[in-house]
């Protein structure tokens, strides 16, 4: 491959965050003619398509992904640079680009950013996304961190992840104030409906051999991977749960509902994941080693 032409990257990186070649010629202030040969020039010189052409669409090829992930930091490490110059070299803006799982406790991830939103020196950008696409995002460094329930090894993975377990939440069986349970699990429990997490989860496990351990067969109503949805069932249903206090804290105390037990030595953890980079933002070590290990 020739040296890279930053030129056409440029050109490329404003078509592929603009999505419209017309919308980027005028942006350029270019033709679209010209535009499209500059593009085709960089695609040559790489000797891979970046895009796709569907009727009078372009759409990023797998290649084409990963070469904006590049250009994102390139030209984000850019504008910083300018900054930088314009401001007489003492000041920098810190630019972050978190990926979070889907239906991951709002109520951490609000923790987790608490001390970002708090600093003048930083930006941030926040996505939500399975956990294949999060780990591909770190690989083509569209994210600087993952933050995620699920612990991720290097096993079979072909990456050196780096694995931070940043806090955890006890789980707990909540249910409508007025029918508060006293008695230990399982007396009591026998004639309740129950909203239940998804069999894949760790609190899933936690929770079924509790119920092997007592020979108990819960009358599942619903299994619910969200937790933001499982907030709005169990609030409404009568039914009861079994999941982190903190998700219902505000009808917790509202007296809506009731925290009848916490599950001993049960936990939702929460992991913060990196890829080692021979450039990040000094932030997130900052955050990362303020973070508590745990919170009971």
């Amino acid at each position: 491959m020739h040296r890279l032409n930053y030129h056409h990257l440029y050109y490329f990186w404003r078509v592929a965050v603009l999505g419209n070649l017309t919308q980027a010629a005028h942006e350029l202030h270019v033709s679209q003619s010209a535009l499209s040969a500059q593009i085709k020039q960089l695609e040559h010189a790489a000797n891979t398509t970046l895009f796709d052409r569907v009727g009078r669409r372009l759409v990023l090829t797998d290649a084409g992904r990963r070469v904006l992930a590049y250009a994102e930091d390139i030209f984000a490490t850019g504008e910083e640079l300018e900054s930088f110059l314009r401001q007489g070299g003492h000041a920098e803006i810190q630019r972050v680009s978190i990926g979070v799982l889907t239906h991951l406790s709002r109520n951490f991830v609000d923790s987790f950013l608490g001390p970002l939103l708090q600093r003048s020196d930083v930006q941030f950008s926040l996505k939500t996304q399975g956990m294949t696409e999060l780990l591909q995002g770190l690989s083509s460094h569209e994210f600087d961190l993952v933050l995620t329930n699920r612990a991720v090894t290097t096993e079979g993975q072909g990456q050196a992840w780096h694995t931070q377990l940043v806090d955890r939440q006890p789980v707990a069986i909540v249910g409508p104030a007025e029918k508060t349970i006293r008695q230990p699990f399982p007396t009591g429990y026998a004639d309740h409906e129950w909203i239940l997490p998804s069999r894949h989860t760790e609190i899933r496990s936690a929770f079924d051999a509790l119920c092997a351990t007592h020979q108990f067969t819960p009358k599942v109503k619903a299994e619910v991977d969200d937790m933001a949805m499982m907030r709005l069932i169990v609030r409404d249903s009568g039914a009861i749960a079994v999941l982190p206090p903190v998700v219902v804290k505000d009808e917790i105390n509202q007296g809506l509902l009731a925290e009848y037990q916490r599950l001993s030595n049960t936990f939702e953890h929460f992991y913060a994941i990196r890829l080692p980079r021979k450039f990040s933002a000094a932030v997130i070590a900052e955050l990362l080693k303020a973070m508590p290990v745990h919170r009971d």
